[in-house]
């Protein structure tokens, strides 16, 4: 292995962290840290699991609704399934939402409301992998765990000028940021490393010049800051065509099909749909005069695209649909929908006649 810069770092970079830590709704900033005040679990927890794939922006306004209408884990445990799930609408990778709520259970009915302290006992949790154990461990309760997201990769594969392409450099990247994690304050080091990826050693322009490790960054001193860390070539994702039914009730109610707990947007609801593939199968959800509004839903999930043709009808009331139920429109709330069904919202509402 390479030769590691030293220590020395991890206190240069606690340093500029105490000066220019992000200030967000789940931390406990350095200041409040050294006067004694303890992150809580659940807030650390709840913020991680919510980050997974998704930016500090579009968390925020999430994690301040969740944490005001559950403010502890006990609160979430006992929530019903459809409000959690409406509440997540829009954060995406909705297997998230489902696993949070068993955890919350598995919290309250397996460990007494608190959660296990150690990185082992957080990974027998259900939805807690190795990097969100370790991010717990060392916030939460202070424990020596190395805690290794995209920004920190980033910032090991520049620090040491790591030439290998992720994903194969994980291994090696880990090891590296192993190495700098210290024994004293690493939950504020695991933040501040994040922190420097996420403001200083970002993808596009770093900001080398104010950096607390301009110094010994050698893919700074070699020129190929920017250019790191390399990335194997992406494989094209395919494309997926699909069908999503629209129907209004004359009292302007709308039919609605919870899909299955498992798969994509699994346990939310949504527009009855076909199948998603190559070639799909018409499922119209009922009998009616469906037409299709001209226009298309377009949504990208993680493995591939999807493309969903809009067919539109209305119907009387006493009609009833083989798939799905017909939501009153006083409860129907496109909010509390998944990003790709309000997109066919969208398109369809004013074939239907919804303000």
């Amino acid at each position: 292995m390479r030769d590691a810069p030293g220590r020395g770092l991890s206190d240069d970079l606690l340093d500029w962290y105490d000066r220019h830590a992000r200030v967000m709704p789940w931390r406990v900033g350095p200041a409040e840290r050294s006067a004694g005040e303890r992150p809580d679990p659940y807030r650390v927890w709840l913020s991680e699991v919510m980050l997974q794939q998704t930016t500090v922006a579009a968390v925020r306004g999430y994690f301040r609704r969740f944490t005001a209408r559950w403010p502890d884990v006990a609160a979430l445990a006992a929530a019903e399934d459809a409000e959690v799930m409406a509440e997540w609408a829009g954060l995406g990778y909705y297997a998230r939402a489902r696993n949070l709520l068993k955890c919350a259970r598995a919290v309250v009915d397996d460990h007494g409301g608190r959660f296990p302290e150690s990185r082992a006992a957080l990974l027998t949790l259900p939805g807690i992998g190795p990097y969100t154990a370790s991010a717990i461990a060392a916030i939460a309760f202070d424990a020596p765990e190395t805690v290794v997201d995209g920004n920190v990769e980033r910032v090991m594969a520049r620090l040491h000028d790591v030439d290998t392409p992720l994903p194969k450099a994980k291994a090696e990247l880990t090891e590296l940021a192993e190495a700098l994690t210290p024994t004293q304050r690493p939950g504020d080091y695991a933040q501040a490393v994040m922190d420097l990826g996420a403001t200083i050693c970002t993808p596009k322009s770093p900001a080398c010049g104010i950096c607390p490790w301009r110094d010994p960054c050698r893919a700074r001193t070699a020129g190929r800051a920017t250019e790191l860390p390399r990335k194997a070539p992406r494989t094209a994702k395919p494309t997926r065509l699909g069908i999503a039914y629209v129907a209004r009730r004359e009292d302007g109610a709308w039919l609605l099909e919870r899909r299955p707990d498992k798969g994509l947007l699994g346990g939310m609801l949504g527009w009855p749909c076909s199948d998603w593939s190559e070639a799909p199968q018409e499922a119209p959800p009922l009998a009616a005069d469906w037409r299709e509004i001209g226009a298309e839903a377009r949504h990208t999930f993680t493995h591939f695209h999807l493309r969903l043709a809009i067919l539109v009808a209305d119907v009387p009331e006493g009609v009833l649909p083989d798939r799905g139920h017909f939501v009153p429109e006083a409860e129907f709330s496109p909010a509390a929908l998944p990003t790709v069904m309000r997109k066919v919202f969208d398109l369809a509402r004013e074939t239907l006649g919804h303000d």
